[in-house]
């Protein structure tokens, strides 16, 4: 079997075996990049020579008989949001093209002392504001599964990477589903860790109380490793949770469900929602019952209050965060030709250097906070999360996990939504509450949809810090759909 087509726990035995080395396994990836990501567009930046020099920097480790993580000389694509001092960031932004920041987000950090091999910076939705990587100032991504899609967003690159064998691991933000709905739509795993789990330190800013860093793999064990490998209490970020990683690597290993409370939504499913993506789901009902999982529907009232208000948080806060790009400090500098104000030199910086979607959520949030319209909504969207809030609490009194399809259909065709901001808004109705109240979600697949033969994920919500839970339940799914498939979803390639 090609290195491309091992996960990374495989990778990583083979290095520490003496069978392969990193530089082997980096050369091969770094190929199979340049074969195939002109179609898939992945990547914004790929950093060859660095990606070598680092691998071999592990093997001199390795021979010197230094002890090693599980994923040293591994490699690893990393979404173009984290700031990395040795290749641009952009954010998918032009009003940042050809940045090179002055330090490492605490994540990027992180991925190097765990001595993974970063191959370089992937494209995602501007300021990963978006449900498609469509909104991206560089071009969209597309879906490996069928090229005229979309591969989810707003970390499409890093889904796209993974699902296409460019990279074994890639990290990725979620913010109201930009891990999860990009996972399921290109058929691998990816978890949102609870909120403050992992560091956003360094993490170019979208929606401060709600973006959170998670890892994307192609298999439940292979997110736990990167999961563990990045997160943690983080001095330098003011919401880090000070706890220990839960046992997310162990429960990964040992998944059972048995004797275990599982909750279906019943506010997430019917109208609206793809015939072979509910297929698949209730599919995956049944195969928890057949495991041993008690299954029970519960009710989250507030759940459908989600989208509108989680659309009067995120751009408020955006708006907020934003207003550092303003062509003074760094970036783009547009119209400073000597003869206008700082104030005009902003505007045309702004405006030349911003695209559609984030100035639409700029102006909504600006209007939302905007004096005599707090209270009316960026106050009342802030009670409905207190009340999504209470609905888990309330949920997980009776239950110990949470299900429901991930996003109510598969991949749509690139430019169908384009022009139709709800119809993209409602991409993420699934993913969202776990955002709002901070608790840690994943996604596994779960088959494909009838209709277009495209993949399908299920999503597995916990309590805060239930992160370990997440990881139990998708390894015990996706260990009974490959012994019912033969293997992975993605054990053949989908076509390039």
């Amino acid at each position: 079997m090609s290195l491309t087509r091992k996960t990374a726990a495989e990778l990583g035995a083979l290095m520490a075996s003496g069978e392969v080395s990193a530089v082997e396994v980096t050369q091969a990836h770094l190929d199979r990049v340049a074969e195939v990501d002109g179609q898939v567009h992945a990547f914004l930046h790929v950093a060859a020579e660095s990606a070598l020099a680092q691998a071999r920097a592990v093997d001199a480790r390795r021979a010197a008989g230094e002890e090693l993580g599980p994923l040293a000389g591994v490699p690893i694509a990393h979404k173009d949001v984290f700031t990395t001092t040795d290749m641009p960031t952009t954010a998918g932004s032009k009003i940042l093209e050809g940045y090179r920041p002055p330090y490492d987000a605490t994540v990027t950090a992180r991925l190097r002392e765990a001595g993974l091999v970063i191959l370089g910076k992937t494209n995602l939705d501007e300021f990963a504001m978006g449900s498609s990587t469509e909104n991206s100032a560089y071009g969209p991504t597309r879906n490996p599964w069928d090229l005229g899609r979309i591969p989810g967003g707003s970390s499409g690159g890093s889904s796209a990477a993974v699902a296409s064998y460019q990279a074994p691991l890639s990290t990725g933000t979620d913010t109201g589903g930009s891990i999860r709905q990009p996972a399921a739509v290109t058929g691998i795993v990816g978890m949102k860790p609870t909120y403050g789990g992992s560091s956003r330190y360094g993490l170019i800013a979208f929606a401060s109380s709600l973006d959170t860093p998670g890892p994307f793999a192609r298999t439940v064990l292979d997110a736990a490793l990167l999961h563990e490998a990045f997160s943690g209490h983080d001095v330098m970020d003011t919401t880090s949770i000070h706890a220990e990683v839960p046992p997310v690597v162990e429960a990964a290993r040992h998944g059972d469900v048995a004797g275990l409370r599982v909750g279906v939504v019943k506010e997430f499913g019917g109208e609206g929602y793809q015939p072979g993506v509910l297929a698949r789901f209730h599919e995956a009902v049944e195969l928890l019952e057949s495991m041993g999982a008690k299954v029970a529907e519960i009710s989250c009232p507030n759940f459908g209050y989600a989208l509108p208000a989680y659309y009067l948080i995120a751009p408020s806060e955006c708006s907020s965060n934003l207003a550092r790009f303003d062509g003074m400090r760094y970036g783009l500098r547009a119209g400073d030709d000597g003869s206008r104000s700082a104030e005009e030199v902003m505007a045309l910086t702004r405006a030349a250097g911003f695209g559609p979607e984030v100035k639409r959520r700029i102006m909504l949030g600006t209007y939302a906070l905007s004096s005599g319209y707090y209270d009316a909504y960026y106050g009342s969207a802030q009670k409905v999360r207190t009340l999504i809030a209470r609905d888990f609490e309330a949920a997980f009194h009776q239950v110990d996990v949470l299900i429901s399809p991930t996003t109510p259909t598969t991949a749509f065709p690139i430019g169908e939504r384009a022009d139709d901001p709800m119809a993209m808004y409602l991409a993420d109705l699934c993913t969202i509450p776990a955002n709002l109240a901070g608790n840690a979600a994943i996604s596994v697949p779960c088959g494909l949809a009838d209709e277009d033969g495209l993949p399908v994920g299920l999503q597995i919500m916990a309590p805060v810090l239930g992160d370990d839970r997440c990881y139990r339940v998708a390894a015990a799914v996706e260990k009974a759909f490959e012994s019912r498939w033969g293997g992975p979803l993605l054990k053949e390639a989908p076509s390039l």
